[in-house]
């Protein structure tokens, strides 16, 4: 007989190994009491869920209430969290849906990506989604669209719900104008501040430009909304603000499908109401006001809400500081030799909240036709392997994907199809037929939003496609530039961003970032 030695199994002691740092994070969109009771039940059930597994350790739980999702810029908790994940304070997060982490596509991919190069995963409960297994971005690019797109839908009903109000004249205002405070959606006059509103106007009729009243009442420490300094704009927007005649003009700004705001200038429909609530300004003075406005601006070859007025230069309103994310103004020097620079907004109104010092015009120029004459020089080595890889992207894994769903309907279809045929033959009982068929309704317009937010992808992908084509055909055809051209820069960069008095970064309508340093200071 042959000899057997039994071999004992090996007893690891696991207790010894690192628990992982699991955090939640929970948000609501509104700060009602409904939904705060849901933020509440969300606390609970993760507190318990996280210190429910043996091998987690409860790292915190992290919550914003009465924030917008849309942009991850408008939840500090969220931005918090991911700060703590940088700092190695966690290991693992968990989170009800996409929807709640992120509903912007862009953001939620950022953000995932972020989290993956620091070795964090995130768990989606609702979607069962583990970053952490996924072999690639594409499930979560689409479900990420679903997010957004239902961000969108929600977005375009409180729209509709606003517009009806505008309609009725029930709308009532929220915030109000400085001069007015706002008292059960009533504008009820500010007796204090109305002073410094008839003071402002006085002044413009008196012949005194925005700039000089702004420095006049900061001189003298009269306040301006929420205890700000005053600005020669501030001045503008109280002298072209209707409210003070007692009327009311709604949907003066609008958003885009990414969420942006801006000033409406025909591109919607607006509602005006006379006598809405009670004036501080005469009819008469506002009228002559704006006209005194409107002539000022004509003697300086400017007109309001003319694009020379919006845009008077071709670096205007397109330079960002990286520091503080204000804008830069233009300004002439003249100390010693005159010369023309841009300067941070905030850096010029309260320094001390931003050190951003001025880059003069010329370097900007400089920097500019250096970064065009790069590209035209490399345009076949930088411009077209782009223009290969965003191709390559637009017709590989989505088209399929499309594909894909397009078959999953068809099949779907014909699922339905033999309910309906089952059902007539008397074969299927009524309440199965029903149960059965409205699971296949709803798997086929969660399938039909899949391709949609698919479709968007591309189209944004498309986008960038066109810019990059447009750009390479330029710099195919162009010789070297000698001087700066204010045309072929509006025509590809989106903005510019100051880093500090030495570099700078020119964002591109195509979606890339060209850094570049400033050779003077």
């Amino acid at each position: 007989m042959k000899k057997v030695t039994k071999i004992a199994p090996i007893t690891a002691d696991f207790t010894g190994q690192p628990k992982l740092r699991v955090a939640a994070y929970c948000r609501v969109s509104t700060d009602s009491n409904e939904q705060l009771v849901s933020l509440e039940a969300q606390v609970k059930h993760y507190e318990s869920y996280i210190k429910a597994n043996p091998g987690w350790e409860f790292a915190g739980l992290y919550y914003d209430e009465g924030i917008t999702g849309t942009k991850k810029e408008k939840r500090p908790q969220l931005l918090r969290m991911i700060a703590d994940c940088e700092n190695k304070k966690i290991d693992f997060i968990v989170t009800k849906s996409i929807s709640r982490f992120a509903r912007n596509t862009t953001d939620c991919l950022e953000m995932v990506r972020k989290l993956t190069k620091l070795g964090i995963s995130v768990f989606f409960e609702s979607e069962n989604i583990n970053t952490g297994s996924m072999e690639s971005e594409l499930m979560l690019s689409i479900l990420s669209g679903l997010a957004e797109g239902e961000s969108a839908s929600i977005a375009e009903n409180n729209k509709w719900s606003i517009q009806r109000r505008f309609q009725n004249g029930t709308y009532k205002i929220g915030c109000s104008p400085y001069g007015y405070d706002a008292v059960d959606g009533e504008l009820i006059v500010n007796e204090q501040q109305a002073e410094i509103v008839r003071l402002i106007f006085s002044e413009t009729l008196s012949g005194k430009g925005t700039h000089k009243i702004a420095k006049e009442l900061n001189a003298r420490g009269l306040k301006g909304k929420n205890g700000g300094r005053w600005t020669s704009s501030t001045i503008r927007g109280i002298i072209g603000n209707e409210k003070y005649v007692g009327d009311a003009i709604f949907q003066k700004t609008y958003s885009d499908s990414q969420f942006n705001r801006y000033l409406n200038r025909g591109e919607r429909e607006q509602y005006l109401i006379r006598n809405h609530h009670e004036a501080i300004i005469s009819r008469e003075d506002y009228d002559t006001a704006q006209k005194v406005i409107e002539q000022r601006g004509k003697e300086t070859g400017v007109e309001k809400h003319d694009g020379k007025y919006l845009n008077r230069y071709p670096f205007s309103g397109k330079i960002i500081c990286g520091q503080c994310g204000g804008t830069f103004k233009r300004r002439t020097h003249s100390s010693g030799s005159k010369y023309i620079a841009w300067c941070c907004i905030t850096h010029i109104e309260e320094i001390e909240k931003c050190s951003m010092k001025y880059v003069m015009d010329a370097d900007f120029e400089y920097a500019f036709v250096t970064m065009m004459n790069k590209l035209i020089f490399s345009h076949q080595t930088v411009l077209k392997p782009l223009l290969v890889g965003l191709r390559g992207v637009n017709t590989d894994d989505s088209l399929v994907s499309i594909q894909d769903i397009d078959k999953k309907l068809e099949e779907n279809a014909e699922q339905q199809n033999v309910l309906v045929n089952l059902m007539a033959k008397g074969y299927l009982d009524r309440v199965v037929y029903k149960k059965s068929n409205n699971n296949l309704l709803q798997e086929a317009e969660r399938l039909q939003r899949q391709k949609e937010s698919i479709n968007r992808l591309l189209h944004s992908g498309n986008q960038h496609l066109s810019e990059v084509s447009t750009l390479l055909q330029y710099a195919t055809k162009a010789t070297m530039l000698k001087r700066f051209d204010g045309d072929v820069f509006n025509n590809f960069v989106k903005r510019i961003v100051v880093y500090s008095r030495t570099d700078i970064g020119f964002e591109l309508n195509c979606g890339i970032t060209l850094k570049e340093r400033l050779v003077n200071e």
